[in-house]
């Protein structure tokens, strides 16, 4: 399940980034428990040759870019002499020349390598190299996403015991989980974070003096954002909203809290099991 449901994240940046840049083709893989990466997901591939393909750590372009962790590119690369040539058939096989690899790193672990690539031995250009850099981080947040879910839907004996500061990392986690919630494509995992977001809601215990308060999805976006110490422009890029939108939703929500201050908001949302 894991697995498939990172593969369907990784299509999915792979088709915005062939749509976005217009590159012919578009492939890569992820890294899973004790396995190399390998090549699964492939977009514009008239052949077969790169399906599956094992790449090894500093072998390659892909290879190269797993030892250093940033992004590599050659625009010829039978030719190229910064890399080795290991994959020099399926390559060829392929057509390609030019071709870009960029890490996908979590917690500055790296987990995938997404590829893009043209038939002609032409330089990547700046736009085609920001969107594909766009495309990992896409993936990384995904990523992130899933494993933050899996820590807390494991059971309390596999979290080990809560220490001092651990209810703070949780609603640190809370806010970045509502975030991220609406960036993940598959709708399944989307339903299960915001799932594991109500949980954690509630997770704090008592109701107090702002009992039957009902908070929409986007204030409570807006109130978690501020918790962690955003300012409204920083919560309206991590959103995706416009400034005067989250002013909006944070005024509802003081109203609806009674709360006069942003810091009241937030305290009175978390004494009402609203916000952990």
């Amino acid at each position: 399940m894991r697995e498939h449901v990172e593969s369907v994240e990784l299509r999915g940046a792979l088709l915005r980034l062939r749509r976005a840049t217009g590159l012919p083709v578009v492939f890569g893989g992820l890294l899973h428990e004790g396995r190399a990466l390998r090549i699964a997901e492939l977009n514009g591939a008239v052949t077969p040759a790169l399906r599956g393909l094992a790449i090894s750590t500093g072998s390659g372009l892909g290879g190269k870019c797993l030892a250093l962790s940033r992004p590599c590119a050659v625009t010829d690369y039978p030719a190229a002499r910064h890399i080795t040539h290991e994959y020099d058939g399926p390559v060829t096989a392929e057509g390609l020349r030019s071709v870009i690899a960029v890490p996908v790193v979590v917690r500055r672990k790296v987990r995938g390598v997404l590829y893009g690539a043209l038939r002609e031995s032409l330089p990547i250009g700046e736009r085609v190299f920001d969107a594909a850099v766009a495309a990992a981080r896409d993936v990384e947040q995904a990523l992130a996403v899933g494993d933050e879910v899996r820590s807390l839907l494991a059971p309390p004996e596999a979290q080990g015991p809560p220490s001092g500061p651990s209810w703070e990392e949780v609603r640190q986690a809370y806010g970045e989980l509502r975030e991220l919630a609406p960036r993940v494509a598959d709708p399944d995992l989307r339903e299960r974070l915001l799932a594991v977001c109500g949980r954690l809601e509630t997770a704090s215990g008592t109701t107090g003096t702002a009992a039957g308060v009902t908070l929409t999805p986007r204030e409570k976006d807006i109130l978690a954002a501020v918790a962690s110490g955003a300012t409204n422009a920083t919560a309206a890029a991590r959103l995706g909203l416009r400034p005067e939108t989250v002013k909006g939703y944070l005024r509802s929500a003081m109203r609806k809290l009674g709360a006069h201050t942003r810091t009241e908001a937030v305290a009175a949302a978390r004494r009402a099991g609203l916000l952990p």
